[in-house]
C-alpha cells in the first residue's frame, strides 16, 4: 500500500490585491499541507505544478518554501513534483534547485518508486508543442503506477488536453493521473483510470468560492474496495475566509442598504466581495470598501453590476460591428502574433476574466519557437483565418479559462489590478536581467 498527499497550484508568492498578508497566506496554505503530511506520516507529497505563482519568485518566497520542504525532508517524506506553467523558465527550473538541495524529486519519464507505486511526471507543455509528444515512459516493476501532470485535461472544464490520448499512447498503464492547473477539485474515470484535480490550496480568484483543500490518494486494492485499485479522498484546508455579499437594490434604496447588508456578515480578517444589482440609487464603491475595512475586513472590493445610462445617444452607422472591426484590421500591418492577441481580446469564446492569461500564453508560445510570427504582414497579404473571419490561432483559450467557474487559475486579479509579474519589476532590475540572460529570465546557473 502507498498513501500520498496529492496537491498543487499553491502559487506561493502571489501578492493578491497587492497585499503582503495575502502573499503570506499562500505560503501558509502550502505549509499547512506539509504539516498534515508530517502529522499523518504519508509516504510522499505529490505536487502537480505551480508551486510558485511567478517564474521569478522573490527571495522571501524561496526561503519560505525551502523551510517548508526541509520540514518534510526531516520527517523522511519525499516531495515529488512537476513544473507548472506559472513557474516554468526557459533554463533550469526552481524544482531543479530544490532537487540539488536534496529537498525534492522532479518527476519525468523514469519511474520514481515510493512504496509499491511508480510515479512519473509530465511538466506543463504548451498546446503548440503537444503534437510532438510521444508519451514514452520507462518500464517499472511496481504494483501500481501514477502519472503526475500539469494542464487542463478532459473531461473537466476548459480542457484542451485529450486525457484518453495520453493514456492510450503511453508505454505505461497508469492506475491514476494526479493533475494540477485547474483550481476546481474534481475526479473522474477515463479509460479505466482515475483522473483527479485537488484544486488550489488558496483562493487565487474571487470566483473560487468552494473551500480549498487537497487529495489523499491510496494505492491499495483492499483500501479502495471492489475492483478499484485507487482510493481518492478530499481533505479540507482552513484558509482565510472570503465573504460574498450580494445586494439587489430596489428603487429608492442606495448606499445605506448596501452597508446594512454588509454589516450582516462576519467580516473579521476576511476578504470581502460585494456585488450590487437592481434599480436603486448610485453607490460609491470606495465608500463601501472603506466601511467594510472599518468593520474588520482585511480587504474589500465592490462591483456594481448595474447598467449606467450614457449621456446622449450613440449612433452606430454599421449593421455588424464585427464586420467593421475586421475591415479595419485588414487595413493594418499586423503580425501573426498581433492577430493572435487581437483574437483573444475580441473572441466570444474567451471569458473577460481570462483574456490576460490567454494573451500571455499565446505570446509565450510564439516566443518559444515562432519568432517569425512577430514580423509585420502587409495589409493585402493573405492571413490564416477561420471560416468566421477570425484570425487563426492555437485553440488554447481554455488554458486561461480555469478561472471562470470559480476555481481555476489564474492571473486575473479580482479588483482589476495588474498581475504582479514581470511588468511590475523595477526598470533597472529588468535591464540587469536582460544583460545577464538572452531571454531576460532569471538564470538558474548561479544556484545549481
Amino acid at each position: 500500500m502507498t498513501r500520498v498527499i496529492h496537491t498543487g497550484d499553491t502559487h506561493v508568492g502571489y501578492s493578491q490585491y497587492h497585499s503582503p498578508v495575502r502573499r503570506q497566506d499562500f505560503l501558509d496554505a502550502f505549509e499547512a499541507v506539509v504539516d498534515d503530511a508530517v502529522d499523518d506520516g504519508v509516504d510522499a507529497v505529490v505536487h502537480a505544478g505551480d508551486l510558485f505563482h511567478d517564474r521569478r519568485p522573490e527571495l522571501g518566497d524561496l526561503m519560505g518554501t525551502i523551510s517548508v520542504l526541509r520540514r518534510l525532508d526531516d520527517a523522511g517524506i519525499p516531495f515529488l513534483a512537476v513544473v507548472g506553467n506559472h513557474e516554468s523558465t526557459r533554463g533550469g527550473q526552481w524544482l531543479d534547485l530544490f532537487e540539488r538541495l536534496g529537498l525534492a524529486t522532479r518527476l519525468g519519464d523514469e519511474p520514481v518508486v515510493v512504496g509499491d507505486t511508480a510515479f512519473y511526471g509530465l511538466d506543463h507543455v504548451p498546446v503548440s508543442r503537444r503534437d510532438d509528444l510521444d508519451y514514452a515512459f520507462a518500464d517499472h516493476d511496481a504494483e501500481y503506477a501514477a502519472l503526475v501532470a500539469h494542464g487542463l485535461f478532459e473531461p473537466f472544464g476548459y480542457a484542451d488536453w485529450d486525457t484518453e490520448t495520453v493514456l492510450t499512447e503511453s508505454d505505461v498503464d497508469f492506475d491514476a493521473m494526479l493533475l494540477g492547473d485547474n483550481h476546481t477539485p474534481d475526479t473522474a474515470r477515463v479509460a479505466g483510470t482515475w483522473v483527479t484535480y485537488p484544486g488550489s490550496t488558496e483562493r487565487a480568484s474571487a470566483s473560487e468560492r468552494v473551500g480549498r483543500g487537497y487529495n489523499v490518494v491510496v494505492f491499495d486494492t483492499e483500501a479502495a474496495g471492489g475492483d478499484d485499485r485507487v482510493e481518492i479522498r478530499r481533505r479540507a484546508l482552513d484558509t482565510r475566509p472570503f465573504v460574498f455579499v450580494s445586494v439587489e437594490l430596489r428603487e429608492g434604496e442606495g448606499e445605506s442598504r448596501v452597508r446594512e447588508r454588509v454589516r450582516e456578515h462576519d467580516l473579521a480578517d476576511a476578504v470581502v466581495h460585494v456585488e450590487v444589482t437592481g434599480e436603486g440609487d448610485p453607490v460609491t464603491p470606495a465608500a463601501v470598501e472603506e466601511f467594510a475595512t472599518d468593520e474588520g475586513a482585511l480587504i474589500a472590493r465592490v462591483t456594481d453590476r448595474r447598467e449606467v445610462d450614457a449621456d446622449g445617444e450613440v449612433d452606430v452607422s454599421f449593421a455588424d460591428p464585427e464586420d467593421a472591426v475586421r475591415d479595419r484590421l485588414g487595413e493594418m500591418s499586423l503580425s501573426t502574433a498581433a492577430r493572435d492577441v487581437e483574437s483573444a481580446v475580441r473572441e466570444d469564446t474567451v471569458p473577460d476574466a481570462n483574456v490576460r492569461e490567454t494573451v500571455k500564453r499565446r505570446v509565450e508560445e510564439r516566443l518559444d519557437g515562432d519568432l517569425g510570427a512577430f514580423e509585420a504582414v502587409e495589409p493585402d497579404a493573405e492571413t490564416d483565418e477561420d471560416d468566421d473571419g477570425k484570425p487563426g490561432a492555437e485553440s488554447d483559450d481554455a488554458e486561461g479559462g480555469d478561472e471562470l467557474d470559480g476555481d481555476a487559475p489564474d492571473d486575473e486579479l479580482d479588483d482589476g489590478e495588474p498581475e504582479p509579474d514581470e511588468s511590475d519589476a523595477d526598470p533597472a532590475e529588468a535591464t540587469d536581467a536582460d544583460s545577464a540572460s538572452p531571454d531576460g529570465q532569471v538564470s538558474m546557473e548561479d544556484y545549481l
